[in-house]
């Protein structure tokens, strides 16, 4: 109706003036918002498939990461340590300085509190170099190991009847402090394992799972 009454005054005023006059026919407002409504639905989706496929990626080059690697956590572990001599907290097959090229990253607490990160190569087991980092959890670090007998290394050994591990890392907050690992099957399944301080045995990160269960439930909203 207003598109109609619009093109009519156009005319009425190209006749009366004796002139010619082009008549724009627009839509009806009602019909922006629907329009809106419907371009912000398919954005939202397709930067749900964007997502979804960036997540496929990452899956795909985590796998490629372990595949890749023939030194286990416990051999880059040991490593480190005939490098720099400490407490290994963490050690993770990961990208260095974000690039394709993938390394062990040890993470190491020396006597005098000093943090070094150590890089290992995946292929030899050879320290590629070394760094010192800045942490401000030491405190908390040295607190959750007192008493303990399980090493890192100790640690990664336990994990890997589970699977191959890409990380393992000490878990100092909260009450039941452990050592956390993450493994993977021949399949690219990946699980978080918990390793007690004092006995070294491996039970499932039930925390883990039910954090996955609970962002599946936000993704189906």
């Amino acid at each position: 109706m207003k598109r109609n009454i619009v093109i009519a005054a156009v005319t009425a005023a190209a006749l009366i003036g004796g002139g010619t006059a082009t008549a724009l026919a627009t839509t009806g407002d009602d019909q922006g918002p629907a329009r809106q409504a419907a371009n912000t639905k398919l954005s939202d989706d397709g930067n749900r498939d964007d997502q979804d496929d960036r997540d496929d990626r990452d899956d795909h080059d985590d796998a490629a990461k372990v595949s890749s690697s023939d030194v286990t956590a416990p051999e880059a572990i040991a490593s480190a340590l005939k490098h720099t001599s400490g407490t290994v907290v963490s050690a993770e097959l990961d990208d260095e300085d974000d690039s394709d090229k993938v390394v062990w990253k040890v993470d190491v607490l020396s006597g005098d509190n000093t943090w070094r990160s150590v890089s290992v190569d995946p292929s030899s087991g050879k320290v590629l170099g070394s760094q010192t980092d800045d942490e401000d959890d030491t405190a908390q670090v040295r607190a959750a190991l007192k008493g303990s007998s399980v090493t890192a290394e100790e640690a990664a050994k336990a994990a890997a009847g589970k699977g191959v591990v890409t990380s393992v890392g000490l878990d100092e907050d909260g009450k039941d402090k452990s050592w956390e690992a993450e493994t993977r099957t021949s399949g690219g399944a990946e699980q978080d394992w918990k390793i007690d301080l004092a006995s070294g045995k491996v039970t499932a990160d039930r925390s883990d799972a039910q954090d996955d269960d609970a962002d599946d439930a936000d993704d189906q909203d």
